[in-house]
């Protein structure tokens, strides 16, 4: 039985997930409980704030979000949209109509479709190539997968350091 108090990656195998993929659904899954918890009664009008210079919440849950989305992209083997590249641009612009809901809201969907995606996989898929960027750099469906979910879990860190920041 999972114990729902503990970290994701200890609560036990994330059900239609291929075993490969286990490490990067529980990262996600953490990165959204960690969003969730730290931003807890969090004053939303700091939501925008940059202290000491560095990236302000609001970028950190873009950033994860926009990262996995453009992931995602690379996986299914095709190239960013112009509404991806629209939305990169805007990571971290201070937006007042921008909500913590709304980045929360977008941050769940984003790591949910993430998980069904995983489902339509099996193991022997994920050494295939994938090109990134326009450049096509080379990695595998694991490498851009493992990525996204290592990527969330650094901003997700630094999510709550600033969060620790602007608290204080």
């Amino acid at each position: 039985m999972a114990n729902s108090a503990a970290e994701h990656w200890l609560r036990g195998p994330v059900e239609g997930i291929p075993a490969l993929l286990q490490p990067a659904a529980h990262a996600f899954l953490q990165t959204k409980l960690e969003a969730h918890r730290c931003t807890n009664n969090f004053d939303e009008n700091k939501l925008w704030k940059t202290p000491f210079g560095r990236a302000s919440i609001g970028f950190h849950l873009q950033h994860i979000t926009g990262v996995i989305d453009r992931m995602l992209t690379y996986a299914q083997q095709k190239q960013l949209s112009e509404t991806q590249f629209e939305y990169l641009k805007k990571e971290g612009k201070a937006n007042d109509e921008v909500t913590l809901a709304v980045l929360l809201k977008n941050l769940d969907a984003k790591v949910n479709e993430a998980l069904l995606y995983f489902e339509t996989l099996n193991d022997a898929d994920l050494t295939e190539f994938r090109p990134v960027g326009r450049k096509e750099l080379p990695s595998t469906l694991i490498g851009v997968l493992f990525h996204a979910a290592e990527h969330s879990q650094r901003h997700s860190g630094q999510l709550l350091v600033t969060v620790s920041a602007l608290n204080n």
